[in-house]
This record gives structure tokens, C-alpha cells and sequence, in this order.
């Protein structure tokens, strides 16, 4: 069951007329989307539909055409990606991106570097303050894999773990960096049934653990309508519904979209 969450509280992100260009196509066009403080929302629609464009130009991958994006206050346009994940917005991509050479442990000991203590210098000399902090850090990171169960299989390699379990990793990595918002790409893509009951556990539970507000882009119908609490549908670029879950289930403009003029008339 998905939870309430107060409409008094101020929203964390707040896009106005967001708009992306690639040469003569537009790939969203006028987006205006709030996402409240403690809120779990999704961002849907058919495949080409835009939601990826609007999470990179979120996360600074993509700069806007024109419009404005603004997290707790503060617009983010003009930031390198580094710069917004260290204001507070973390996410994961599609394609799960681990370093897949690398161990568990060191795939999340990635996302703590950006607060390390030390320069260069103690870096390549290996100082005392160097050695202090990676220790502290490894401390961290070990102590973040207990919370998500992955203690067990921190010394494996990242490309050898099962598809739901790489997810894991990927979403861990991205709490370690602290944020307050987390932009979810498509975290149930490739899952089984199992792993999908398993994922949305694991979402619930991260957003209580962390205080988090999440924006969740997925395709998978039992996930968005069984944890998110409001909705944002998008077709070719633009926005065509906004509500509760039972009120897009039930959207004439969203059956249409997914399914065709037929099916929409037939609901």
C-alpha cells in the first residue's frame, strides 16, 4: 500500500518549463513537475515518452534547452553533475553502471571519496591522514553494506553477482553519497518476480531508513502503482496526467497512450 505524504509539505524539487532540444527535435517540451518533501512519486509513460532526458538534465548530465530546476530552493542549472550530487540528489541509470571490475566494497567506497579529508598529495605520498582516512572510510562503507545485507559478499566482483543484487549494489552506491533525493531509472528493468517484490521492499524500506523523497521512472505497472503516491504520465515530450494511482489507472489519455485509441474507448 502506498503511503500518504502531507500536501503541506514544500516541495524538494520543482521544475518549471523544463524543455530539452536535440537539434530539431524536441525531446520534452514545457515540463512542470513538483515532488514534495518525504514523497515517493513516479514519472511514467511508453518508451520515448522523455523520462530519462528529464532525470539527466535533473542530475546535470543534460542541460536544458530552457526552464528551471530547482532542488530545496536552489536552481541547479549551470552545475556539473559532481556539484548537484553534492547538493544533495543521488540516482541510479537504467543500465546498471558498477564498476564492474571492482570488488562490492570499492564500488560503494567510490560514492564516500568525494568527502574524503586529504589532497593529492597525501594521496600519492600515503601520509598518516591518508591512511587514517581510508580507513574510516572502508569503516563507513562496510557499516552501509550491513544495512542493505550485502556484508556477506562486499569482496566479490561487481559483475559477478545476479542481475537483483547488482541493483542493490547500484542503489547502495547511490545513498552512500548522502542525498536527500533519489532519482530512480528503471530499478525493477530485467528483475524477476521475486527480485520485483524484493526491490520494492527495499524501496519502502529505504525511504524510511534514509528520510528520503524518491522520483522513481518504471515500466513495471506492480511497482508503480503498488509504492508510489502520485504520478506524473508523459507522452512524446510532454505531460498528459497527473494523480493518485487508482485516477491514472483509469486516465482515458493514459490508456491511449500505452495502449491505442481502441483500448481507450473500450475503458
Amino acid at each position: 500500500m502506498a503511503l500518504s505524504t502531507s500536501d503541506a509539505a514544500p516541495p524538494t524539487l520543482q521544475i518549471e518549463g523544463l524543455t530539452k532540444r536535440f537539434g530539431g527535435l524536441r525531446a520534452v517540451g514545457n515540463l512542470d513537475l513538483s515532488v514534495r518533501c518525504g514523497e515517493l512519486a513516479g514519472l511514467i509513460g511508453p518508451n520515448g515518452a522523455g523520462k530519462t532526458t528529464v532525470f539527466n538534465m535533473i542530475s546535470g548530465l543534460y542541460v536544458p534547452s530552457a526552464g528551471d530546476i530547482r532542488f530545496q530552493g536552489v536552481s541547479t542549472l549551470g552545475m556539473e553533475p559532481f556539484e548537484i550530487t553534492q547538493l544533495g540528489i543521488g540516482r541510479t541509470f537504467q543500465n546498471i553502471r558498477l564498476f564492474p571490475n571492482l570488488s562490492v566494497l570499492d564500488n560503494v567506497r567510490v560514492a564516500y571519496h568525494a568527502r574524503v579529508g586529504y589532497g593529492m598529495a597525501d594521496a600519492i605520498l600515503r601520509t598518516a591522514a591518508f591512511v587514517r582516512a581510508e580507513r574510516e572510510l572502508t569503516e563507513q562503507a562496510q557499516d552501509f553494506l550491513a544495512i542493505f545485507r550485502l556484508e556477506k559478499i562486499q569482496n566479490e566482483q561487481a559483475s559477478s553477482l545476479p542481475y537483483g543484487e547488482q541493483r542493490r549494489v547500484e542503489i547502495a552506491r547511490a545513498l552512500a553519497s548522502n542525498p536527500r533525493l533519489l532519482l530512480l531509472d528503471e530499478p525493477a528493468a530485467g528483475m524477476n518476480p521475486a527480485e520485483i517484490v524484493t526491490l520494492m521492499e527495499l524501496i519502502h524500506f529505504i525511504r524510511h531508513r534514509f528520510n528520503l523523497t524518491i522520483l522513481l521512472i518504471e515500466h513495471q505497472m506492480r511497482v508503480v502503482m503498488g509504492i508510489c503516491e502520485h504520478i506524473t504520465v508523459m507522452d512524446f515530450g510532454e505531460v498528459i496526467a497527473r494523480g493518485a494511482p487508482k485516477e491514472i489507472q483509469s486516465n482515458a489519455k493514459v490508456i491511449e497512450a500505452y495502449l491505442g485509441k481502441g483500448a481507450a474507448h473500450a475503458a
